[in-house]
């Protein structure tokens, strides 16, 4: 079976590399590529805008675009019968429950993840199960000084991994702090939830660290990016053949390893 792909954010830094997987796959072929730039991907001429894309024939479309696009073009996916591959951070709860409602009622597969690294996935599966274990935690999130949206896909989406599995922190809880109590970061999860604290400065790609407490140890989870967009390009393809199987939204690229 051929599955295919409408890539949007095709001219960017994952987006590129993507397009050329496709292109060099025997199972997928670019239907499409949506980007503002003008250009051609893969022998394909860009359209500037999702709409456009969704004229031609397809079944997957996948979304490395901008933080207030992505909710809009999720939507406008579904509603035309495409399954969706969500590569882009932005996201908070609330759009997560719209979309899965949205991509139930149309029968159609939804996967997100704040990273499709396999290390980084792997990063997120070893911290949750310390957490089950260690309840003190906190998470550090490092992007470049340009990224606009907080916290990382990454850290959103380990901050609600571990707060869904550990117990109650020993720390002051933050309504009992004294001097300003946005110094101690932002809740993350709807159990136990974490504390997560962003950092945006020149020289970082993208990394996140999980720190965990216990008396007289530390224990420190990290992962780092690197500067090329490769490892994220096999788990998104990952997503993309095992995406149309699925009805509904699926978070974490781990599900499906």
């Amino acid at each position: 079976m051929t599955i295919r792909v409408v890539v949007a954010g095709a001219t960017g830094w994952t987006g590129s590399a993507l397009v050329e997987a496709i292109a060099a796959s025997d199972d997928l072929v670019l239907a499409a590529a949506v980007a503002r730039k003008s250009g051609v991907a893969a022998g394909i001429a860009v359209v500037p805008t999702l709409a456009e894309a969704l004229a031609v024939p397809s079944d997957v479309v996948v979304d490395y675009t901008h933080p207030i696009a992505v909710k809009a073009h999720t939507l406008m996916a579904l509603a035309k019968g495409r399954h969706v591959v969500i590569g882009t951070s932005g996201l908070g709860p609330a759009d997560f429950r719209e979309i899965d409602a949205a991509a139930k009622a149309t029968g159609r597969g939804v996967l997100a993840a704040g990273n499709f690294s396999i290390t980084a996935t792997l990063l997120a599966r070893f911290a949750a199960e310390a957490a089950r274990y260690i309840s003190d935690v906190e998470i550090i999130d490092y992007a470049s000084a340009r990224k606009p949206d907080v916290p990382s896909g990454t850290a959103q989406e380990l901050g609600e991994r571990i707060s869904a599995v550990r117990g109650r922190a020993s720390s002051v809880p933050v309504a009992d702090v004294l001097g300003p109590k946005d110094t101690r970061g932002a809740a993350i999860g709807e159990g136990q939830s974490v504390q997560l604290h962003s950092l945006r400065l020149p020289s970082y790609v993208l990394a996140v660290e999980a720190i965990f407490g216990a008396p007289d140890e530390r224990l420190t989870i990290r992962h780092d990016a690197g500067s090329s967009a490769a490892p994220y390009v096999a788990g998104t393809l990952l997503a993309v053949r095992k995406v149309v199987d699925l009805v509904g939204l699926t978070r974490g690229l781990d599900s499906l390893i």
